[in-house]
């Protein structure tokens, strides 16, 4: 009997492992069928498949999708024509760039020029090229090169006492996309006038120098200057929005030189919450600002001491001549008195963005590098007020006033709109009064209200106060105190005069009122642009330096002029 039970017990069980095999069999075969249509399916995706089914901020770093096509092609028939093409750029580079070269030249130095200038055997990689959309009348193409060459480059320098110095540029490394416009359209071979050619992108320039036959080292200062000179060369000489125009027919090609469009006006408001450098107090931190990386097109502001958030208050111009394509970068730093300045951080504000004659106030977020934007660290905020002052606006843009007075473009827009062209004759001159106004005049301020502010009592409850403060005269005042309220309603007017409004800040201060003292609940600075440009508005603003809180207030401006002879 336990014979035939066992055998039972057998045949089931093996005949359950016969079944279990061949589902997993079958289960595993699917699995693989599966994944083989997977890996198909991810083997026919585009760019545009990927991009929906993961947004941007989902890639590493390191992902980029490009929209250029290979240029394997023109890579092999760069490489048969180099020869020829390294003696004719040779000469046209070296004849562009030795007379920035001397714009340029430290003043250490009495002479900078090339004695060797060759390209080298390596010719450059193209690894794309992209098409650019645009309205104008042409074809705009973007190249992107690579170029780790061999360049036989030597610079003849000499110093005031008479010695030469040759120095070598050895070991160029360099990254970019130039830029190519085929402009106009002609029904004419080749079909354009001219070709403009540029450096648009400038994403990598490493070299090194060296004495030939010597030590650069020995004389201090030497390699950082020439190396200064070098990059300041390169990007007035050849770095959009420069461009070099070759006429292939003949013609009239000026208006696809460089020429100014335009100004830009910016206030350096403050900054807050920087990150402290220092191991001993606070960061002593100072700004520059520049469109173009330029030494004497960079602006810089006071140092402000011992300060994490710090108000400078100041107004910059800077000359621009593409608003499509440039920006404004804005770097933070530390100054360490003798020792080199330590960056805190950067920001940039397309100029594209700004909308022409209207003031922009924008909070930017510092962070370490602008090419990788994704710095997560609280490294502060900047605030900035913006204006674009495009050439030929009709606003008062024209300066109608005598030369003898030097005035912004910012000012103009003011005087223009306070005299409402009174003082402009038919031809666009200067009126018969030869007056200047002066922006002057009275600010009225109403604290309408706050809302949601920070508990400052143990009570969970506070007596808020406002105090109206003007930087540049320090007359104050003060709203009257709101008893154990978060959400106080003041509705109080308070009148100042403004001997310069263009340049005078208003801080509003808010407290919590105590017996035996008061407790700070945080606080708005605000300049006078917006009032100036808008006549009155009334805004909504978050409090600076509280966990919570905002402060409804309603601005007025009553122009004052005053006229000088």
């Amino acid at each position: 009997m336990s014979f035939v039970a066992g055998l039972v017990i057998g045949l089931v069980v093996g005949l359950a492992l016969i079944v279990a095999f061949v589902r997993s069999e079958n289960a595993r075969s699917k699995h693989r069928s599966d994944l083989a249509a997977t890996v198909t399916s991810f083997a026919r995706m585009t760019v545009e498949d990927s991009r929906k089914l993961l947004s941007p901020e989902y890639y590493p770093s390191w992902v980029v999708f490009s929209q250029r096509q290979k240029l394997t092609w023109l890579n092999v028939q760069l490489e048969k024509i180099w020869p020829y093409v390294n003696e004719a750029a040779s000469e046209l580079i070296k004849a562009n760039v030795e007379p920035v070269l001397e714009q340029y030249r430290p003043v250490i130095l009495a002479s900078l020029t090339f004695s060797k200038f060759t390209l080298g055997t390596v010719a450059p990689q193209f690894t794309g090229v992209s098409i650019v959309e645009d309205e104008s009348d042409g074809i705009t193409m973007e190249l992107e090169m690579q170029w780790d060459g061999n360049p036989n480059i030597v610079l003849d320098i000499k110093t005031y006492l008479g010695v030469g110095l040759p120095v070598q540029v050895k070991n160029i490394g360099f990254t970019g996309v130039f830029r190519l416009i085929f402009r106009p359209l002609v029904d004419k071979i080749p079909c354009f006038g001219a070709v403009c050619f540029s450096l648009r992108h400038k994403k990598k320039l490493d070299f090194t120098l060296k004495v030939v036959g010597g030590d650069i080292s020995t004389i201090p200062g030497l390699s950082d200057a020439i190396e200064s000179t070098i990059r300041d060369a390169v990007e007035d000489s050849i770095t959009w929005p420069v461009r070099k125009v070759i006429p292939i027919l003949p013609g009239d090609y000026s208006d696809l030189e460089l020429k100014p469009v335009g100004k830009l006006e910016v206030k350096l408001v403050q900054a807050k919450e920087l990150t402290n450098k220092d191991i001993i107090g606070k960061s002593d931190p100072y700004a520059i600002l520049y469109v173009r990386p330029l030494r004497d097109k960079m602006k810089k502001s006071r140092t402000i001491n011992n300060q994490l958030s710090p108000v400078w208050n100041e107004h910059f111009e800077f000359v621009i001549e593409d608003l499509a394509t440039q920006h404004l970068t804005v770097k933070i730093y530390d100054d360490e008195g003798l020792q080199a300045a330590e960056l805190i951080g950067a920001a940039q504000v397309q100029l594209s963005e700004l909308q022409p004659g209207k003031v922009k106030d924008v909070w930017l977020k510092l962070v370490k590098d602008l090419e990788i934007q994704r710095d997560t660290k609280n490294r502060g905020e900047v605030h900035l007020e913006l204006l674009y002052c495009p050439n030929g606006m009709q606003n008062g843009l024209i300066n109608p006033f005598a030369q003898k007075y030097s005035m912004t473009s910012l000012e103009k827009v003011f005087k223009n709109g306070s005299d409402g062209g009174n003082n402009i004759n038919e031809n666009g001159g200067e009126g018969t009064n030869g007056s200047v106004v002066i922006v002057r005049g009275v600010l009225s301020v109403t604290v309408i209200s706050a809302e949601d502010l920070e508990p400052a009592d143990l009570m969970g409850k506070a007596d808020p106060y406002v105090v109206l403060t003007m930087k540049k005269t320090g007359s104050k005042n003060k709203t009257r105190v709101v008893d154990e309220c978060l959400n106080p309603v003041w509705n109080q007017t308070f009148d100042f005069v403004v001997e310069d409004g263009l340049h005078d800040m208003l801080t509003l201060e808010l407290w919590d009122h105590d017996t035996f003292g008061k407790n700070y609940m945080g606080r708005c600075i605000l300049t006078l642009t917006r009032v100036l440009m808008e006549g009155e508005y009334k805004d909504c603003i978050t409090l600076d330096g509280a966990k919570s809180g905002k402060l409804n207030v309603h601005l007025k401006w009553t122009p004052q002029p005053i006229y000088r002879m």
